[in-house]
């Protein structure tokens, strides 16, 4: 990555402070990003967890919505994870019908399809090419249920991808930066370092 790329992290809900001191951890620059300005310097971007549909509308209104949408259609990488991933498919089955979201990577996602939040849980995954165990935090989890031919299973639960990846594009259904396992992340900064050399 050039010198001054920073990875950007969207800082209007959710868990965004954990998942800038996870890219801090890795030795990358973060940058909050609340408002359009916030992206011009940004390599990538990291899209945390939260409530999808209060997402969407915060995203309208900081005016965010159309810029990201720009940067993701020029080749931005972009990693989202949980209310994220929602925001990145290509189609949400139980979407609201005023919630938008950036069709970045072919999939189709059920919100919650996992239960609420008493339902939330934790274990261990398999991630592709890798023995080690990952743990993983499922929290209103969405459930992948239909996977385009351009994109990759990273990791699965119970036989459905929780963890995905297409050319410039990465979404998780859990949520790796509540453990101090940073192979998730790093393996993102490794997309966006492909992403860059090319």
């Amino acid at each position: 990555m050039s010198a001054r790329a920073r990875i950007g992290v969207l800082a209007l809900q959710g868990a965004f402070a954990a998942h800038t001191e996870v890219v801090r951890r890795l030795g990358r620059e973060p940058r909050e990003v609340r408002l359009p300005h916030d992206l011009d310097d940004c390599e990538a971007l990291v899209m945390p967890g939260g409530e999808s549909t209060t997402m969407s509308k915060l995203l309208e209104t900081s005016q965010l919505f159309d810029p990201i949408a720009k940067r993701i259609a020029d080749g931005m990488p972009v990693f989202g994870t949980c209310a994220g991933m929602i925001l990145l498919a290509s189609n949400v089955l139980d979407g609201r019908d005023d919630q938008r979201s950036f069709a970045a990577i072919d999939i189709d996602v059920r919100r919650n399809a996992y239960g609420r939040q008493v339902d939330s849980f934790e274990t261990d995954l398999t991630l592709s090419g890798d023995a080690e165990p990952l743990h993983a935090v499922f929290i209103r989890a969405p459930r992948i249920e239909r996977m385009g031919a351009n994109v990759m299973a990273l990791a699965e639960c119970d036989g459905a991808p929780v963890l995905v990846r297409s050319t410039s594009v990465m979404a998780a259904s859990f949520h790796p930066e509540l453990t101090d396992d940073d192979r998730v992340h790093r393996m993102f900064l490794e997309l966006v370092d492909t992403v860059e050399r090319r």
